[in-house]
């Protein structure tokens, strides 16, 4: 049985999409750029928010991108939590996990301050035995070295733990770090990312990660 499930958390444990997508307009309009539709913010979030300011703006020198992050966390420090909420589905699961003695983590690309912020505020009753984000110290995903972080937290055999995510980003981690992949279908990302990314399981409801937790690589 799986001892570890590890679960990506933008698009994966929580629909983040509209609060990224304000804090990036309001960064953009700050420093005189144009906004983009929120829609469009689901294929440029991913790989952490200095990732997201280049591809929110381009064209923009290193000094821009930096000042765009500035005006970006100071409004989602402020807002994170304004319109965001976890997928239908996501509290049961956890919860089911839990029950059997399944460990929880997060690895994110999402800053730290953001990442505990915003899981102690949605999830405040689960036990999260690792809540890892970006810190400067470590590379993005999908360089693995977060995953090795929650298993340095959380010492488990890579075969008996599972990492869930919605994008190809996650499936590349998992990959890269020997661990059996979830793609999730209701986050940011389509099906066809996580079929090309070679997922190991592919799921459209939160409920079928658990027929998971028995299985072996």
């Amino acid at each position: 049985m799986k001892q570890l499930a590890i679960f990506d958390l933008d698009g994966t444990l929580l629909n983040t999409i509209t609060d990224l997508g304000a804090s990036t307009n309001f960064a953009l309009t700050s420093m005189g750029f144009p906004e983009h539709p929120l829609s469009a913010y689901k294929f440029m979030v991913g790989n952490g928010v200095r990732k997201l300011m280049e591809r929110a703006q381009p064209d923009a020198s290193p000094e821009v991108i930096e000042k765009l992050l500035g005006h970006f966390r100071s409004h989602y420090d402020e807002h994170c939590t304004d319109t965001t909420t976890p997928y239908s589905g996501i509290p049961e699961l956890l919860a089911e996990l839990t029950s059997r003695g399944v460990r929880l983590a997060v690895a994110t690309n999402k800053y730290q301050a953001a990442a505990e912020k915003i899981i102690s505020h949605f999830f405040p009753d689960v036990k999260f035995e690792a809540v890892l984000g970006q810190v400067p110290e470590r590379p993005a995903k999908p360089d693995p070295s977060v995953v090795f972080a929650v298993l340095n937290e959380c010492p488990t055999a890579k075969r008996d733990v599972l990492y869930i995510g919605d994008s190809a980003v996650d499936i590349e981690t998992a990959r890269r770090a020997c661990v059996e992949s979830v793609g999730v279908t209701w986050g940011f990302r389509p099906v066809s990312e996580l079929r090309k990314a070679y997922a190991d399981h592919v799921v459209s409801n939160p409920s079928e990660i658990l027929k998971f937790m028995e299985s072996r690589p």
